[in-house]
């Protein structure tokens, strides 16, 4: 089992940064494909991105292509989400998820055996 925490969102400008991480505990990170999604009011949970137990695999959603980078450091069982060119339509609360899944990557949130608290990202025009 696995217990994650997120950390990092906040408030910024448009066309501004933030750097999101999730700290893994108990079993190592390494373990897991690890995930980011989030979700706004009145919306379902969306994927934004994906990264394989070496990290070799990599998958984003569409909508943050470009300007969302995904890493982890399997040394530190943590994972990052460096987000570029914020805009208003990304905020929401961001989940850190973890799976058991043995390889690649998943876009799908019941893939996900672990979830973190969440981190408010708002993002003002």
């Amino acid at each position: 089992q696995v217990q994650l925490v997120e950390s990092g969102g906040g408030l910024v400008q448009a066309g501004g940064s933030l750097r999101l991480s999730c700290a893994a505990s108990g079993r190592a990170s390494s373990s897991y494909v690890m995930g980011w999604f989030r979700q706004a009011p009145g919306k379902e949970r969306e994927f934004v991105a994906a990264i394989s137990r070496s990290g070799g695999v990599i998958d984003y959603g569409e909508s943050v292509k470009g300007r969302f980078t995904i890493s982890r450091d399997n040394a530190k069982n943590t994972v990052y989400l460096q987000m570029n060119n914020l805009k208003p339509e990304d905020t929401a609360v961001y989940y850190c998820a973890a799976s058991q899944m043995g390889w690649g990557t998943s876009r799908r949130t019941y893939d996900y055996d672990y979830w973190g608290q969440g981190t408010q990202v708002t993002v003002s025009s």
